[in-house]
């Protein structure tokens, strides 16, 4: 069975403003990201538990033109903003990393 990681072209992180991280997957045909939404691997429940925020606050949607999927989240350092005294990973580029093991049911 394949992950998330197997079959994404690109999968990475940055902030989507001083609160929010974005989670983008790419991959390298439309087949596999619909095969992927279909999957429902990338529900708000489970990234919620992933990330440990309230599933209301993610925010998933899909850009099939570009076979690609962009998950937003709160930022999970401490719930703090970016830069602030104690934050990890300012740029949020190290948030992806929950979401590459992610089986999705089928494989590559």
């Amino acid at each position: 069975m394949a992950t998330l990681q197997d079959l994404a072209s690109v999968l990475r992180s940055k902030n989507a403003g001083p609160f929010q991280v974005t989670l983008d997957i790419l991959f390298a045909d439309r087949e596999t990201c619909r095969r992927v939404l279909a999957a429902g691997v990338l529900d708000a429940r489970v990234v919620a538990a992933l990330y440990e925020v309230p599933p209301e606050a993610v925010s998933i949607i899909p850009f099939e033109r570009a076979n690609a999927i962009k998950v937003t989240i709160p930022r999970t350092s401490g719930r703090r903003g970016s830069g602030s005294a104690f934050d990890r990973d300012v740029y949020g580029a190290q948030q992806h990393g929950l979401l590459a093991g992610l089986e999705c049911g089928f494989g590559p």
